[in-house]
């Protein structure tokens, strides 16, 4: 009994230090986090050492993968990029692995990590932003290494109970080749179950590693465990996938798939790998050579699916499709937990829907068509209302700075839809030539606007293909052209429709729709020009 408390007194420990820990590393990388995946994730190879990197120093794998899901909804980087990102944050979460190997069960660190849990808390209660973070940091990791001792105290009761003979024979052991496989599979299924319970692949292959350096388990068998673990992994993702958003689900999926690819490649190389493995054993001790092998069997996982990383996700694509609504996929809600991101989704979500909006008054203007802004004014409303759900303020000056244009952008946005779709539609023209010209500068303005909502609203990787800095400039140029034109015609068109009612030239009903309609026009060449320029950062005049 006592064993098996203190294996589970170890185990709960080690996962309390590794939460307070990673809450810790994560507060004190606060936007460096997301700023170095955003940075530097462009090609699949430096996205993959990246996420190793950041994981490695955060140590925490949700952490990458939940930023990395905002970035991705918010299209700031491609799905292929975050892939990429996420099969380097596999590699960086082995780091643990090598702690446990090097420090954690090789000497009792318990006279060391209750002084540092007693000094880590009192800077996590007496401190403040970054130095109570610090703190947190400091008393998690103390955690880790009492846990750490605590479970090589249990697993050296549970080595006078369980000897390796008692596990499944595995290859090597000079069993059948049909018994050693069934072996391993029963392994497997153990070191998945082991994580899927712990909800921890990290504190399931600190387990092992105990289990081996107290002689309770063989080398080979922790090789099988850690294989089952590292897939075990995978149903928390999974898990978190139900009723998740689309860029979540695919990404759930993806990791899935590459874990059970890099099981399937260890399994394959098991009986090559083991003979290796314990000659090495007769030079390097079991621990560390364990430790190597989670490394190398997550490595080779991604050097396999790297280069075919855009195959793979157009197969990922293909299986599930977006079935949001266009104007709206970007507002995911993995996005709210990085103000960035949350920011960067909205104004995707206003420039597309600036676009729709203006591209159906200038059918109106020209066709006679009726506007249609429903769609797009209930996506302006969505994106009210998930802005105001954001997690926080952006953290420098610039992004909040950017974050007040793209709600200038969408409060102008939103009257646009309001005036477009008033009753009465835009009329017909009258003939009368300020009241031709104010149609044609209202439908140039219209055009200019979507050509720049378009431009805004690309993802990352067809803004690249598809950029024309020049076009984009001109058409800024234009619509501030027309929506001063407008607003300079509008005083001497009213004055000159109302003076014509005195002459008898026409009616007083007929004049003061003139009047209206051109008034809206101009209200809808304003608000789109004041739009548009909020979301390309230019100043209006």
């Amino acid at each position: 009994m006592s064993t098996t408390i203190a294996v589970l007194g170890g185990v709960g420990l080690f996962l309390l230090g590794m939460s307070v820990m990673t809450s810790g590393l994560k507060a004190l990388a606060g936007s460096g986090l997301r700023t170095t995946l955003q940075k530097f994730a462009a090609t699949p190879l430096s996205g993959a050492f990246w996420g190793a990197l950041v994981t490695l120093i955060v140590q925490s794998s949700s952490a990458t993968t939940m930023t990395t899901i905002g970035l991705v909804s918010a299209g700031l980087l491609t799905f292929a990029q975050g892939l990429a990102l996420v099969f380097g944050a596999n590699v960086g979460t082995t780091g643990t692995a090598w702690l446990i190997a090097l420090i954690g069960v090789r000497v009792s660190l318990t006279a060391a990590a209750l002084p540092l849990i007693f000094i880590g808390a009192l800077i996590k209660v007496l401190g403040r932003g970054r130095l109570s973070a610090s703190g947190a940091a400091l008393a998690g990791f103390a955690l880790v290494l009492f846990g750490l001792t605590t479970l090589q105290q249990g697993m050296g009761g549970l080595a006078e109970q369980l000897h390796p003979s008692d596990l499944p024979a595995v290859f090597g052991s000079g069993a059948s080749w049909w018994s050693s496989l069934v072996g391993v599979l029963i392994l497997v299924a153990l070191g998945l179950a082991m994580t899927a319970v712990m909800q921890s692949s990290t504190a399931a292959v600190a387990v092992t590693l105990s289990a081996h350096f107290a002689g309770a388990v063989g080398l080979d068998q922790a090789c099988a465990l850690i294989i089952g673990q590292n897939i075990g992994t995978a149903t928390s993702s999974a898990l978190a996938a139900i009723g998740a958003s689309s860029t979540a689900k695919r990404l759930a999926l993806a990791y899935i798939l590459f874990k059970v690819i890099a099981a399937l490649i260890a399994l394959v190389l098991f009986p090559v790998t083991i003979p290796l493995l314990v000659r090495a054993s007769t030079r390097v001790d079991g621990v560390t050579l364990l430790a190597a092998y989670h490394t190398a069997y997550n490595v080779v996982g991604v050097a396999v699916l790297l280069p075919l990383i855009d195959r793979f996700t157009r197969f990922v694509e293909r299986i599930l499709p977006e079935r949001r609504s266009p104007l709206t996929r970007s507002l995911d809600s993995a996005a709210l937990e990085t103000p960035l991101a949350a920011e960067e989704a909205v104004r995707r979500t206003v420039a597309r829907s600036l676009g729709t909006i203006c591209e159906s008054v200038d059918a109106a203007l020209t066709t006679g068509r009726a506007v249609s802004v429903g769609l797009a004014g209930d996506a302006l409303r969505e994106a009210r209302e998930f802005i105001s759900e954001a997690s926080g303020p952006p953290d420098s000056e610039q992004e909040q700075e950017r974050l007040v244009s793209t709600l200038h952008a969408l409060d102008d946005a939103s009257r646009l839809a309001e005036i477009a779709g008033e009753k009465g539609g835009l009329g017909s023209a009258s003939g009368e030539s300020e009241d031709v010209r104010a149609r044609e500068l209202c439908a140039e303005a219209m055009r200019n606007a979507t050509l720049i909502a378009d431009e805004v609203g690309k993802s990352r990787d067809d803004r690249k293909a598809t950029a024309n800095v020049t076009s984009i400039a001109q058409a800024t140029v234009q619509l501030e052209d027309c929506a001063k034109a407008l607003r300079d015609l509008l005083p001497a068109h009213r004055r000159a429709v109302l003076s014509a009612v005195a002459t008898g030239a026409g009616s007083a009903d007929e004049a003061m729709t003139r009047v209206d309609i051109v008034r809206r026009l101009e209200a809808l060449a304003r608000h789109a020009w004041l739009s548009a320029m909020n979301l390309v950062d230019v100043e209006p005049a």
